[in-house]
């Protein structure tokens, strides 16, 4: 765990180097637009989300519940800080984003629960992990901004865009010889059986809101929330989302430390029988970066 810890640390810190620090347009960061008020502005991040998860996932019709923290998921996550960044463009009261989260994450049977168990299955407990998600999330979209109060201290803008998710899910179970795992065309592999969901993906339409307020020069809380998918293809997901920046202003740029809570909640479902997906989750979770705006 310690060695996982220690990757996890190197890898965020090391992001934060190369691509210039951490999270969202949105996040937080005055305005540098300088004495052009319609100047282009850049912001690029990386962030680090220690993320939890509450819900089910579905594969090959075998339902497993899960609940665990990021403690829990340290001990078996390859990936669990994985690679996430932000990056966004303003000219005006117009801007574009884009959102970027990959993370590899290992349940045991202590934090995932099968739910109506096939005879001569059960969820493995000697595998190195019971169940594991791979995931990523790609996030586009646009921002305008609807008003401004108290000068430019407090800002309120639309966003509206798509979240792209691919998603592969892999339970892995004890398997009895005498279960019958054709009948939901499970896998076998060393003795166990794999429900592999392999990689399954779609595209949720999202719209929201995000609202800045300026505390005080260097000092800037965000807070962003939308919904998407509209069940128009199986899919209804949320984010919420909070952040304070702390801001270093320098000689044509801007460096803000990002902290902060993140939640993101989807309902997906696709297939019956032994084609059955479903991934019904809440990620969620404190949020720790840094940017830079120029």
């Amino acid at each position: 765990m310690k060695r996982k810890l220690a990757a996890a640390v190197f890898a965020f810190w090391g992001g934060l180097a190369c691509t210039g620090m951490a999270m969202a347009g949105g996040m937080g960061a005055a305005d540098t637009a300088g004495s052009d008020p319609e100047a282009w502005r850049f912001q690029s991040a990386t962030y680090g989300w220690l993320m939890s998860v509450s819900g089910s996932t579905t594969s090959h019709g075998q339902t497993v519940d899960t609940n665990a923290s990021f403690i829990d998921l340290l001990q078996k996550s390859d990936s669990l800080i994985g690679f996430m960044a932000y990056l966004e463009a303003d000219k005006g009261p117009v801007g574009v984003y884009a959102d970027f989260v990959f993370t590899r994450m290992g349940f045991t049977t202590s934090q995932a629960a099968y739910r109506n168990p096939v005879a001569g299955l059960k969820l493995s407990a000697t595998a190195n992990a019971a169940l594991t998600m791979q995931m990523f999330i790609m996030e586009v979209g646009g921002v305008y901004e609807l008003m401004r109060r108290n000068g430019s201290a407090t800002t309120l803008e639309a966003v509206g865009g798509f979240r792209y998710w691919n998603v592969n899910l892999v339970g892995t179970f004890d398997a009895l010889i005498t279960a019958d795992t054709t009948r939901f065309n499970l896998g076998r592999s060393g003795g166990f059986a794999l429900a592999d969901s392999g990689t399954t993906q779609w595209v949720d339409p999202l719209v929201g809101l995000r609202l800045r307020h300026q505390l005080a020069p260097n000092q800037t809380i965000t807070v962003r929330g939308d919904i998407g998918g509209f069940n128009l293809a199986n899919s209804l997901s949320w984010q919420a989302l909070a952040v304070y920046s702390y801001d270093w202003q320098f000689t044509g740029y801007q460096v803000a430390a990002l902290l902060g809570f993140r939640a993101l909640g989807v309902n997906y479902n696709t297939g019956g029988g032994a084609t059955a997906f479903g991934l019904n989750e809440v990620f969620y979770g404190p949020v720790v970066g840094a940017s830079i705006r120029f």
